[in-house]
């Protein structure tokens, strides 16, 4: 049977990071009762064992132990799921994280972003370095075999060693996988409103990003995608799911699901969720174009001949594109299948425009 996750949205945060554009309503010190029987309501159709849940937000480490252990009973997950729980490293003790362990989550996600305490109040965050230090700490003594990182690059001021002292902070916290990504300053968001001084060039940008994937490769965290990084096997298994285009079930106001290659959405809106006043919308299909973006983003890359069968088609045009990206070292193309290197990852957006 195909891979199959639940994806289970967690829209309340205690402040809202200056460039974060998800939907969620800061302010909140806990998760609403309400709110995960809402939840609660959705697991009880029937669906098949997820093979993996994944807990989004917002900051699902707001959820109680109690409560993320009936989410996870709701969902039946298979035997071995993989159960993802993000943080941020403020708001978990050495008891809520020993809580989520014995509720069934596997692997645990941190925000870390920096390890410069500075950076961190720019970016809107509430946690400090030594207290993202100390939270993967807690992480490791809580005995979860998945701990996992993010890095975010291109910083206003930023400089390798800011990326350095980062991922330092990661490797000895037992990270097993990191997640590094450009600042993008998205409409809507605090920094899109308020711009802050020193921000890199998109050339400077690209630097970093090239830099990153070096040190972390170098560091034992191999590529699997344009943006994550893993020690051999401890690679997000739910992820993979979007990016393979494999059948997703997302609950919550902003969720989003593919099921049997349809895509539908929650529209953004807590109380109407609550209320059972809901109901998901649909998208539309997902297709060949679809199945390319996605493809692309791995260092897997696209097999043409599973592209054919998504109903895709590379025309002489197209082909011979993508032998001059080989050729200008964007990519490696072996006639049947093409992969984007580090430097083609960075321009991936004008490849694809080049290939749709």
């Amino acid at each position: 049977m195909d891979s199959f996750g639940i994806y289970l949205h967690v829209p309340y945060c205690k402040a809202k990071c200056r460039y974060c554009d998800f939907y969620s309503a800061p302010g909140a010190r806990g998760v609403p009762q309400s709110y995960v029987d809402a939840l609660l309501r959705e697991l009880r159709f029937p669906h098949r064992q997820p093979d993996t849940v994944y807990f989004g937000g917002g900051t699902p480490a707001l959820l109680s132990p109690a409560q993320v252990k009936a989410l996870i009973q709701a969902a039946d997950p298979l035997p071995g799921a993989e159960i993802t729980l993000e943080a941020n490293p403020d708001t978990v003790t050495p008891e809520s994280l020993a809580g989520f362990r014995e509720a069934g989550v596997t692997r645990i996600s941190f925000g870390v972003q920096s390890a410069d305490d500075a950076q961190l109040r720019r970016l809107g965050r509430t946690h400090t370095a030594a207290g993202a230090a100390e939270a993967l700490r807690m992480a490791q003594a809580a005995g979860f075999p998945e701990i996992c990182g993010d890095i975010m690059l291109a910083l206003p001021h930023y400089t390798k060693a800011e990326f350095d002292a980062t991922l330092d902070l990661l490797q000895q916290g037992g990270c097993t996988h990191i997640s590094a990504y450009l600042l993008k300053i998205e409409p809507g968001t605090a920094f899109a409103k308020f711009p802050p001084e020193g921000l890199p060039t998109a050339d400077e940008a690209a630097d970093f990003y090239l830099y990153a994937v070096q040190r972390l490769e170098s560091a034992g965290y191999t590529q699997y995608e344009i943006s994550n990084f893993a020690q051999p096997g401890h690679e997000g298994r739910h992820n993979l799911l979007y990016w393979n285009c494999r059948d997703y079930w997302g609950i919550g106001p902003a969720a989003h699901s593919c099921l049997q290659n349809v895509r539908r959405y929650w529209p953004d809106d807590v109380q109407g969720f609550i209320s059972g006043a809901l109901q998901e919308q649909e998208e539309g299909r997902c297709d060949a174009e679809d199945f390319l973006l996605m493809q692309l983003r791995l260092t897997q890359g696209l097999d043409l001949e599973e592209y054919a069968r998504w109903g895709g088609h590379c025309t002489p045009a197209q082909m011979d594109f993508l032998r001059r990206c080989a050729a200008n070292g964007y990519a490696v193309f072996s006639g049947q299948r093409v992969r984007l290197t580090p430097a083609g990852m960075v321009v991936q957006n004008a490849i694809l425009e080049a290939l749709l």
